[in-house]
Parts: C-alpha cells; structure tokens; sequence
C-alpha cells in the first residue's frame, strides 16, 4: 500500500478514534469518497491496535491497577480496586464480542459498510449526543462505576458496531445519561476500549500469521505507529478540553457530515 494512504489512514484513525465521530466510519467512507483502493480489515485493525498503544499510555494508572487486579478475579474475588475495574471492564466488553460475532457470523457486518448507512448513524446518534450531554446529571465520577452502570455502557457499546455510530461516542452517551460528568464518562469510554481493540489486535496478529504475508505484516506495523502518536495526541487534547467545552462542537460536525453524506447516497 502507498505510504501516503497508510499516513492518511493512520491519521483519520488515529484522530477519530476517541472522538465522538466514529473512527471505523471514517475509515469506510475514504476509499468511498477518494477513490482509493480500500485499505482492507487488516490495516483497519492495525491502526486500532496503534490507537490502543495511546490509550494505554495515557491512563497507564488505571491499566496497571486493572491488571494488577486480574489475578485475584481469576481466584472468584472482586473486593479489590484493581479487581473490581477488571471486572466491570470485563462486563462492558461481553456485549460487544457476542453481537459482533453474530454479525460477522451471518455477514450483516459487511452489508452494514455503506454510505447510507453511516449518513443516518452519524446524523441520529449526533443528536441522541447532543441530548445526553444536555439533560444527563453530572452527579457521578469515574471513580463511581458500578458493575450495572459498566453492563449498560457495554450494551451501548455493542451499538457502535454499526458503522458510524462511534463506539466513544454512544459510551460516552451512555455515560452522560447514566449521571457521569464529561471527562468521567470520556475516561470510562476510553477504559472500556482497551479489551475491545486488544480482541481485535489478537485476531489481527492470528491473520497476519496465518496469511504469512510480510508486506501486509509491515503495512500493518507503519499505520500502527503512526496511529499510535496521532491518537495520543488527539487524546491529550480532548481531555483537556473537556474541562472548558461540551461535547457541540462533536455534534455539530457529525451532523453536517451526517447530512452530506445523505444527500450524496440518495443523490
């Protein structure tokens, strides 16, 4: 693949990733509206995996915690922090492995890449944003998770696997209508991604291995890189400005590309 596409790729990944616009729909529409050859599945797990790098770097403190709880969840117990974050991140991540199997399973996840439908996700899930951030309570911290709250953030996660949803976006949707401030239901989102890519990354390493394609391997490990640094600069960013701005200017943009993506389908 050229350098440029992979840098281009890299990016829209990178930078989408943990905005509320929805990386994988960006990703979608490039080969769509460039004319590009389509990057393909393998280079669009590649950059997540680079996007994971990023989110595990910044909230590194909450990582060890939750790793160094996973041993004692192995033994039946969740009594300590560490255990009980292992657990709820457990518990949002089920939802999304079952229903992304089905869909991959009976092929609805390809039939679901199409311009239309990441017009109307960016557009309807935009405004139920728009809605969340406007009447949810700010009442609750990250620090405030409860097994309930990680179950129904899991289930609105398994909605971003319609393409453009934003699996950032519905969780932090989720988040804000559950009663978390921004930057709480932000890190949460950002928390739960990190068992969702690392499955993704897992199944990435097993094709590229299985495939033995060393020009599909380093491919994969440029956009990986490249996505690592432009998300971790898009994550510092974001949260920063969470502290002084609401999540509007997100919604203004997906609407916009929401509705212009419309027109062109049905034009």
């Amino acid at each position: 693949m050229p350098l440029f596409q992979l840098i281009l790729v890299a990016v829209i990944q990178g930078v989408t990733e943990f905005l509320p616009i929805s990386s994988s729909g960006h990703l979608i529409l490039l080969p769509g509206l460039t004319g590009m050859a389509d990057q393909g599945q393998v280079i669009d797990v590649a950059v997540h995996v680079g996007t994971l790098g990023a989110v595990i770097l910044y909230f590194w403190r909450d990582v060890k915690l939750g790793l160094a709880g996973l041993p004692r969840l192995a033994t039946g117990r969740a009594d300590t922090p560490g255990a009980r974050l292992a657990l709820q991140l457990v518990i949002a991540t089920i939802p999304v492995i079952i229903i992304g199997a089905v869909l991959s399973l009976t092929g609805l996840s390809d039939q679901l890449r199409s311009v239309a439908v990441i017009g109307w996700t960016m557009l309807i899930f935009g405004v139920v944003l728009y809605w969340a951030d406007q009447t949810g309570a700010e009442t609750k911290t990250a620090a405030d998770w409860t097994l309930r709250d990680a179950l129904v953030m899991g289930l609105w996660q398994a909605v971003a696997l319609i393409p453009g949803t934003s699996r950032s976006g519905i969780t932090i949707t989720a988040g804000r209508q559950l009663g978390y401030g921004r930057e709480g239901a932000a890190k949460l989102a950002m928390l739960m991604s990190i068992p969702t890519i690392a499955a993704s990354g897992l199944l990435l390493g097993a094709e590229v291995a299985m495939e033995a394609d060393a020009a599909v391997a380093r491919d994969a490990g440029i956009a990986a890189a490249l996505a690592f640094v432009s998300a971790l600069v898009a994550l510092m960013l974001m949260m920063r400005l969470l502290r002084s701005v609401s999540f509007t200017p997100y919604v203004i943009y997906r609407v916009i590309l929401g509705v212009v993506l419309l027109i062109y389908a049905y034009s």
